[in-house]
């Protein structure tokens, strides 16, 4: 049998989820739906509120939730995004709220045409697990890690798990499952623990451009990004190598951020951190650092790569799934992380509740990539056009070089002309397909029209009505 949770024991399925983060608890979540028990394995120890953890490594950086997330989790959380709002979390109108700077042109800020969440990564992770572990089939097993994997080379059986304060050399007890979830993240070590099974490991497509950011707290001075202006934000690309920004965060501060390439890492000590920041090209940032107070310490983060594994080609073993980062990573610099790992749980429910097809591993991992495939292109396709960028996605072929000649006139048009920033938006956002930005109104400006015009100076304020 190759169902995707498969008959198990009479009113026994079980399903174990191995990783405990957003993309684990969703999963979780759907599947609990589908199965007896479910049971989540974490390497940590989940804490009591809102704080940062270690397997998280990038949960003290900047998190956004795009609306295309936003629209995931409400589907799977109703009422998500009302306790999202209530619980603080700066919704953030673009390009509206926002400073914004590309390629060395300043954003007009026309009305918003979509909002991001740019509370912490903790908050949101918080939240959803609260909801989440709620339900009374879902367990959790903390503490602990996933080592290998029970079955063979046609199913996996369940997983082999290890407590990490105990003896690194004692034997690891088994725990059958009729599903295995592999949800653990960027450092997932499921291709071994299938070739130990004698099943094929999935083909690695890879683009790391060696991008390295730092993020550092600060509260600004009074008056300063809490009105009309909530933030600044320098897009890095082929001509601006340095990027960075000030998002706010849900308790008034602003997180700052600042990133650079390959051989030019910021600094994580704190005055060279403030030195680096510098070098965005304009001192709109700068300034402000100089007025504002540092909250904490610079933190670090290089794990930056595009990494897809490509469990769909032939296949996983039945009974074996892959999701989140352990399936799909970006360059986290493009904030598509969370808005994937929820559409995926989306695209893992609706797999699993067709009507018209028998649910099994293989249509429900080809449902997990392709919720994924959009993010995918986007960062890898940034991604390929930055110096020094390295591996074997590198090269997209014909087809991706014609697009990218016209992307670059989106690009172009997209800080003054309302009509391309919109759909713009909508597709970096994961709202919208990226058939949008060849919508025929969207198609003519940029096929037809020149640039427009925009801000020679960093706008101080949104433009008004009509403007």
């Amino acid at each position: 049998m190759n169902s995707a949770v498969g008959a198990g024991r009479r009113g026994g399925r079980h399903v174990v989820v191995a990783g405990g983060s957003l993309a684990g608890l969703l999963a979780a979540h759907v599947l609990a739906g589908h199965a007896d028990r479910v049971t989540v394995v974490e390497r940590d120890r989940f804490p009591g509120s809102a704080e940062p953890r270690p397997g998280v490594p990038q949960g003290r950086h900047p998190h956004v939730l795009l609306q295309g997330g936003q629209a995931a989790m409400e589907a799977l959380l109703p009422g998500f995004l009302t306790e999202l709002r209530e619980a603080g979390a700066p919704w953030v109108g673009m390009p509206s709220d926002m400073v914004l700077w590309q390629a060395g042109r300043w954003f007009r800020r026309v009305s918003a045409s979509t909002h991001i969440y740019t509370g912490s990564r903790a908050q949101l992770e918080e939240l959803v697990r609260r909801r989440v572990l709620a339900n009374p089939l879902i367990d959790t097993v903390e503490g602990t890690e996933v080592v290998g994997l029970l079955g063979d080379a046609s199913r996996v059986r369940g997983v082999l798990l290890r407590e990490r304060s105990g003896d690194t050399r004692a034997e690891p007890r088994a725990l059958e499952a009729d599903l295995v979830v592999d949800a653990s993240g960027t450092g997932t070590k499921a291709p071994q623990w299938l070739a130990t099974i004698g099943a094929a490991a999935p083909h690695e497509e890879t683009l790391d451009t060696g991008l390295a950011y730092a993020s550092r707290v600060y509260r600004g001075p009074k008056g300063v990004l809490d009105g009309a202006t909530v933030g600044y934000y320098v897009y890095p690309g082929p001509s601006q190598l340095h990027g960075g920004g000030a998002l706010p965060l849900e308790d008034g501060t602003h997180l700052v951020i600042v990133s650079g390439l390959r051989g030019d890492e910021p600094p994580t000590d704190d005055d060279e951190f403030v030195t680096y920041a510098k070098r965005l090209g304009h001192p709109l940032l700068d300034r402000w650092m100089d007025e504002a107070e540092p909250l904490s310490p610079a933190f670090g983060y290089r794990r930056t790569a595009n990494v897809r594994r490509r469990y769909d080609l032939p296949g996983p073993p039945a009974g074996f799934l892959a999701t989140g980062d352990a399936l799909c990573t970006f360059n986290p610099i493009y904030g598509q992380g969370m808005a994937a790992a929820a559409m995926s749980a989306v695209a893992l429910r609706d797999a699993l509740a067709d009507p018209h097809r028998t649910p099994t591993t293989r249509r429900a991992q080809r449902a997990l990539l392709a919720a994924s495939r959009q993010a995918w292109d986007i960062s890898a396709g940034a991604d390929r056009k930055m110096p020094g960028a390295l591996g074997s996605a590198l090269d997209g072929g014909p087809a991706d070089r014609v697009a990218d000649w016209y992307l670059r006139r989106v690009l172009e048009r997209a800080p003054g002309d309302p009509v391309v920033g919109d759909a713009f938006r909508a597709v970096l956002t994961l709202a919208r397909p990226v058939s949008a930005l060849f919508a025929p109104p969207v198609a003519r400006a940029v096929l037809f029209t020149r640039p427009a015009p925009t801000p020679t100076k960093p706008p101080a304020t949104p433009e008004g009505p009509g403007v």
